[in-house]
């Protein structure tokens, strides 16, 4: 069986960290981009098809919960794992109710990452199809195929 890749863009000031963990993520066969703040990571949304990003929340400038909520605007089926060493619980809530998929604190265990990104990955693919879908019927309808 062929393995996808999950395009993974991380996302944190701390840039040892973004590198370690590209790393890791790289030596397991996922495609990794970096960004060291909110910005750089919005401005690579505009220009890459990226599956997942692992979000930290707290950085200076745009902090995480503000980059969220920008990512879910502008790119709705991007899905967010938020990764945070300052993480409460009422943090996690506020970022699950704002879209993200799911929430880690540092240090997350590795496998436990990797497997909220596959299934971050395979809800983004299932809502792209479910919309695919649609917009074939809408299609379909349109153009008198069906009543």
């Amino acid at each position: 069986m062929v393995k996808i890749p999950i395009r993974v863009l991380v996302v944190d000031d701390e840039k040892d960290f973004v590198e370690m963990l590209s790393l890791r993520l790289n030596e397991s066969g996922q495609k990794v981009v970096q960004a060291f703040n909110g910005k750089e990571c919005l401005d690579i949304l505009e220009k890459d098809g990226v599956d997942v990003v692992v979000l930290d929340l707290k950085m200076p400038g745009m902090d995480g919960i503000e980059v969220l909520k920008e990512i879910k605007q502008r790119f709705p089926l991007v899905e967010v794992v938020m990764l945070t060493g300052h993480g409460t619980a009422e943090t996690a809530v506020e970022g699950m109710k704002l879209g993200a998929y799911d929430y880690l604190l540092k240090p997350a265990d590795f496998e436990e990452l990797l497997g909220k990104l596959e299934a971050a990955r395979n809800r983004k693919e299932s809502q792209e199809e479910r919309i695919r879908r649609a917009e074939a019927k809408l299609m379909v309808r349109r153009s008198g195929g069906l009543s």
